[in-house]
């Protein structure tokens, strides 16, 4: 039932950053595990990382490790990706996701363990 817009997309030369926002409305966040997934053409959905809002616990795929950091702003009821770093494999649609968040039930890193999609922004990193 919320409601996720995500903004910040474009292109970016290899090396740059970007930063992606998540804006939920609908509900707050506060009990939610708000996660990040990427889609290339050809690709199936690939979990980014994901940040649980009542702690502000973040984790990450490998793939991004030490170059993303997911943050979240509770007044603004936003989720931030930042992207440093960029390589030309990071091209993707960038969608944020969000679920609420009961313990044991869900390892909030399958797409299929987010209930609420937004629509996705483009990111296209140039070499």
């Amino acid at each position: 039932q919320v409601q996720l817009v995500e903004s910040g997309g474009g292109l970016v030369q290899a090396g740059g950053s970007l930063r992606l926002s998540c804006a939920a409305s609908g509900r707050t966040l506060s009990n939610y595990v708000v996660g990040w997934f990427r889609q290339a053409p050809g690709k199936e959905r690939e979990f980014v990382g994901r940040i649980k809002w009542s702690l502000g616990s973040t984790y990450y795929a490998d793939s991004v490790k030490g170059r993303f950091t997911i943050s979240r702003d509770n007044a603004k009821n936003t989720v931030y990706l930042q992207m440093n770093n960029l390589k030309p494999e990071d091209t993707a649609v960038y969608y944020c996701a969000a679920q609420i968040s009961y313990s044991g039930r869900y390892d909030y890193s399958r797409a299929t363990d987010f209930g609420s999609w937004g629509q996705g922004t483009r990111v296209t990193v140039s070499s």
